[in-house]
């Protein structure tokens, strides 16, 4: 299975910001659960690849239009 883009610019800066806050909530409370989800985050925000809008085929990625 290949890894197409399909998440826009806002979209992984919101995941990168989300990675972090989930990153420092585990480190504070000890949580492997919240470490998991903070690196799963963190892969898909530097990937710009996300499994369920791959599943549901959805993409915030702007359409480029050839001409």
């Amino acid at each position: 299975m290949k890894l197409k883009k399909n998440i826009g610019t806002t979209d992984r800066w919101v995941r990168f910001a989300i990675a972090g806050l989930l990153l420092i909530y585990a480190y504070w409370q000890s949580s492997w659960i919240a470490l998991v989800c903070s690196l799963f985050v963190f892969f898909e925000s530097l990937m710009s690849w996300c499994v369920l809008y791959q599943i549901l085929g959805k993409s915030s990625c702007p359409v480029k239009r050839k001409k």
